[in-house]
């Protein structure tokens, strides 16, 4: 059986689809049906029509995720629609469970329009304690999270932007330690204009990076003051005073390559002319701007890595979005600010530099993991990114003073644990 067919045959059987619905409450007697249907229903509603914050305490709401798409700007595929986009959505909700226990509800919407779209989403606050935001095409996708963030009191995430930028964020702070850079002196070639484009070099800006050292490039060659056709703002931000205009001009010199945007559009003889020890992150998928292997044989000086689970450096936004959520929704976040992405990026950044534990050998055949060129963030199956990212988050959320709740740092750091273990069990 081919990969093809096993894929398909993984989603057909033996139930078609990922996901279902699981019942938290007894419902085996007379009694207990009373108490979860009618008469007994009634009285978490009168509590909650008479103290709305108390729907956590009563529902669902403070554990649930919406995972909404329109389907327009599905990785990989383009604009497939709302219905193609379904099992990827259905992809996402599982890791939400998988990794940080957040239970997630996949909504493709057939909306084109950013207003209706918005309008939708606003309309379901009242369910889900969090919104995130998947394979919407820009620039919609800004205008519409935009709105949304202002508009709700729930944490809305865009994940194919921020979560892109959080990970490789973490990335380029371990690549810079391990060849002995600055970030702030580095000079940034980004390859790629779009959302998520845009998301990491905003938010490597907050981690040092300087405005001037980035360089950003579209298929027509490098953003820069005459490019007239250019009118959305989120791109003209990013014009820069230089005299390449195109990406293999802009590479000489460079520190370090982000790739957001088509495979095999980086040629060895434009790696070659890359300062002394660079860092190469080419992100496309399934098929990356220049493959890890091309990048090693040219470069052996490098640091590299990629979209594809089958090399080192995997930028994975697993790495994230769970355990985001999850810290934001302990707390009862409004938003997830850039603080709490920036602590997340730490976060990420530090357990790579911790030593290597068994949970981890056990996930990848026995392989040992220490940091350097080849281990520059942590491994999806590390069991601690659950408690040091959500913690982090969760903790930035408190600093910044988007926290409803503000718990003992301490307790919450054991009930992190402790839940841990709890899903453990079940997960493996």
């Amino acid at each position: 059986m081919d990969s093809r067919e096993r894929a398909l045959q993984y989603h057909r059987r033996p139930l078609a689809g990922k996901t279902s619905v699981k019942v938290t409450k007894d419902c085996r007697t007379q009694e207990d049906l009373s108490l979860a249907y009618t008469p007994g229903v009634a009285e978490p509603c009168r509590e909650i029509e008479r103290t709305p914050a108390d729907i956590y305490a009563y529902t669902n709401k403070g554990n649930l995720v919406a995972v909404v798409t329109n389907g327009t700007a599905v990785l990989g595929l383009g604009n497939i629609g709302p219905e193609a986009s379904k099992p990827v959505m259905e992809g996402k909700s599982v890791l939400f469970k998988r990794f940080a226990d957040v239970d997630a509800f996949d909504i493709e919407l057939k909306v084109a329009d950013p207003d209706a779209l918005v309008n939708i989403v606003k309309a379901m606050e009242p369910t889900f304690g969090g919104i995130n935001l998947e394979d919407i095409r820009a620039p919609e996708c800004f205008y519409i999270e935009d709105r949304l963030k202002k508009e709700m009191q729930i944490p809305v995430f865009h994940d194919d932007q921020h979560g892109t930028a959080i990970i490789s964020g973490a990335a380029l702070l371990n690549a810079c330690e391990v060849q002995n850079k600055k970030l702030e002196e580095c000079r940034i070639v980004i390859s790629g204009a779009g959302a998520a484009a845009i998301a990491c070099a905003l938010h490597y800006e907050r981690l040092g990076a300087r405005h001037e050292n980035i360089v950003m490039c579209d298929r027509k060659g490098v953003l820069r003051p005459g490019r007239e056709e250019i009118s959305e703002p989120n791109k003209r931000y990013f014009f820069a005073s230089t005299r390449a205009k195109t990406l293999a001009e802009a590479l000489k010199g460079a520190d370090i390559f982000v790739g957001l945007s088509a495979g095999n559009i980086v040629s060895p003889e434009m790696i070659r002319d890359m300062a002394p020890d660079p860092a190469l992150f080419p992100m496309a998928n399934p098929v990356p701007e220049i493959s890890y292997a091309t990048i090693k044989a040219v470069r052996p000086d490098a640091v590299a890595g990629t979209g594809r689970s089958d090399d080192p450096n995997q930028v994975n936004n697993v790495l994230g979005f769970p355990f985001i959520f999850r810290g934001a929704l302990d707390v009862r976040a409004s938003a997830i600010n850039e603080a709490m992405e920036v602590a997340a990026t730490k976060a990420l950044s530090d357990l790579a530099k911790e030593p290597c534990i068994d949970a981890v050998k056990k996930a990848y055949n026995g392989r040992e993991f220490a940091f350097g060129p080849d281990y520059l963030i942590p491994k999806p199956f590390d069991p601690r990114v659950f408690v040091h990212e959500a913690f982090a988050v969760a903790d930035a959320a408190v600093r910044s003073g988007t926290a409803r709740l503000k718990p003992d740092m301490r307790r919450y750091r054991e009930s992190l644990e402790k839940r841990l273990e709890a899903f453990s069990a079940v997960y493996g």
